[in-house]
């Protein structure tokens, strides 16, 4: 899946959703049909009914953090995926090259192999006829911009972790104040007349704290994937630079 492809994908998930939660707050005031339903339809009907006892307005909200938060830990996991190379192969077929003069080749070789790994290299090849200081601090800059795209998106990931817990907790909030005013109205504190309140702020809790685990497992995968197609950058630039080294004595 290309990059255009799973933007698409991702807008159409959104654009999915944005259109359901209108359904669903139209659907508020047949809270008993979707009860009688939510014990027959099974999960999903289930959590549909959970999604209106907890205020669709704030269950939305904590879902949008969901949407949009998964949306960027697909794009992330796509993006790394495709960025994983044999990185060993990669670098003993440019060792090859350079070894029989190839230099054109092997830079070649590396515009053919897609990730960080194939780039810096590519870099360092680029500046093969200047001296090791100024090869080795043109790799590790590069460096540093490659692994820059590879964290790119990851804080909107951490942004949308920390809010869906404190949607929750708003949503927490909202319900123990409609509780003390049913309290204040009703003159009287019997368990039915808090029920109502209590049972918004306990699912919006639920939820919020549900989505930020979800979406802290993804981005734990994520920051893994990060670091080891990070710590086979670092291994093939010291390869590399043995190689170039060769070269120039050579």
């Amino acid at each position: 899946m290309n990059q255009v492809k799973l933007k698409r994908y991702v807008l159409t998930l959104v654009l999915g959703f944005l259109m359901l939660v209108p359904a669903v707050q139209a659907q508020e005031p047949l809270d008993d049909d979707v009860t009688e339903l939510a014990e027959e339809g099974g999960l999903h009907m289930q959590l549909k009914q959970k999604f209106i006892d907890g205020s669709p307005l704030f269950m939305s909200m904590v879902a949008l953090a969901l949407v949009f938060g998964l949306a960027f830990c697909i794009e992330r996991i796509s993006y790394l995926t495709l960025s994983e190379i044999n990185a060993k192969k990669l670098m003993r077929d440019i060792d090859a090259k350079v070894a029989e003069n190839d230099v054109e080749g092997a830079k070649q070789l590396c515009r053919d192999t897609r990730g960080p790994v194939a780039s810096v290299c590519y870099q360092g090849l680029m500046h093969i006829n200047e001296n090791m200081d100024d090869i080795e601090r043109s790799i590790y800059s590069y460096g540093s911009v490659q692994t820059a795209k590879l964290e790119k998106g990851t804080s909107w990931i951490k942004l949308f972790i920390a809010m869906a817990p404190s949607l929750g907790f708003l949503g927490t909030v909202i319900g123990m104040v409609m509780a003390f005013e049913q309290i204040q109205i009703a003159g009287d504190i019997g368990p039915t007349i808090v029920a109502r309140g209590m049972k918004v702020a306990l699912i919006t809790t639920i939820f919020g704290i549900v989505v930020a685990l979800i979406l802290q497992i993804f981005y734990s995968y994520i920051t893994s994937k990060i670091e080891h197609l990070t710590s086979q950058m670092e291994e093939s630039v010291v390869t590399l630079l043995d190689i170039i080294m060769k070269y120039k004595r050579g």
